[in-house]
């Protein structure tokens, strides 16, 4: 595909912007998660972790150690799975990032961001 057309990118790349222009948009608020890793993958593993006991899990934090910075990561799959239209799944992305981010400055979503669940 040509780079001016809208399929130009794939349903993965538009999916990792999107995720990206989330955890963007709540550094500027929150510089603290300036130093955690991101990364999507597509699904997760089929060990969950001891406190996942229902349903699939939209993204996890794992905690700074050893010298390695926190990591957010954010599963595209489930996420799709879950949203309607484009529109929703940009919400929902946002929503879940808010969350991850929540969980890793032990805070409320709502004080990551304000607007957390008006969707």
């Amino acid at each position: 595909m040509p780079a001016d057309l809208p399929a130009h990118r794939s349903r993965a790349e538009r999916f990792d912007d999107a995720v990206l222009a989330s955890l963007e948009s709540i550094e500027r608020r929150w510089p603290a998660v300036a130093g955690a890793e991101l990364g999507v993958e597509d699904v997760p593993p089929s060990d969950p972790a001891p406190w996942e006991s229902s349903g699939v899990p939209l993204g996890r934090v794992f905690p700074a150690a050893s010298g390695r910075p926190a990591r957010i990561v954010i599963y595209r799959r489930p996420v799709e799975t879950r949203s309607t239209d484009p529109e929703d799944l940009a919400e929902l992305v946002h929503d879940v990032v808010v969350e991850q981010v929540a969980h890793l400055l032990a805070r409320t979503p709502e004080e990551i961001d304000p607007r957390f669940g008006e969707r």
